[in-house]
């Protein structure tokens, strides 16, 4: 069928560029790995390229999946550390990085390649503002924090993380970072019941509702 060979190439091409690297990523060596005549790369895709975008594509929203599924099980900021140190072993495990990284160095000889694989991981960035405001919510540090500063930060930071540790193959060094992370991470939850109580990263309203209250005037009125 169509969209199993479809489903075929896009596996191939992941499994290419993880173990070839974006030169090595021809029609030829993805048709043969998939099992397929290399013609229909061209029928199903129109180019190399757009079958390379494809699998990067793909790798997006595994990972997204995983990540999103983090996020609904987690209820504090250690947890959502401790769920983001496994998806982010995961990652190098399955080789996701490279390929990742394999089609940001493609980019660079490719013209309009960088704008396509950057609008790739635009979603990132939405997502992990979403993460950030769901997790920092009764926190007193998300008065502190504006949550797109800090999604900008995160989604920057395992990026770095996971190239350089898939480029030197130690992860060492990354996995320490995240364990000073999740000390803080802990360090900050514990703070969340003495914000609740002092109304940090509440309502913002309670203020204005005290001061309307000294003066004797409604709080809601104008």
């Amino acid at each position: 069928m169509a969209g199993d060979t479809r489903a075929e190439l896009v596996q191939a091409a992941i499994d290419v560029l993880r173990e070839s690297g974006f030169a090595g990523a021809s029609a030829r060596r993805i048709a043969q790995r998939a099992g397929v005549n290399q013609a229909l790369v061209f029928y199903h895709f129109g180019s190399v390229n757009d079958l390379l975008m494809a699998a990067l594509e793909e790798v997006s929203a595994r990972r997204m999946a995983a990540y999103r599924e983090l996020l609904v099980a987690a209820g504090t900021l250690a947890e959502l550390i401790t769920s983001a140190r496994s998806v982010f072993e995961a990652d190098l495990d399955a080789g996701h990085v490279r390929v990742l990284t394999e089609m940001i160095s493609g980019a660079q000889s490719v013209p309009g390649l960088g704008e396509r694989v950057a609008a790739c991981l635009a979603p990132w960035r939405d997502f992990a503002t979403a993460a950030v405001s769901h997790v920092l919510a009764s926190s007193p540090v998300a008065a502190l924090l504006p949550a797109e500063e800090a999604a900008h930060a995160v989604v920057a930071g395992l990026l770095g993380l996971e190239m350089l540790a898939s480029l030197d193959g130690d992860r060492t060094a990354a996995l320490a970072l995240f364990d000073r992370a999740l000390a803080a991470g802990d360090a900050f939850d514990r703070l969340r019941p003495l914000a609740a109580l002092l109304d940090l990263g509440g309502t913002r309203k309670a203020p204005v509702r005290r001061d309307a209250e000294r003066i004797g005037q409604d709080p809601e009125g104008p």
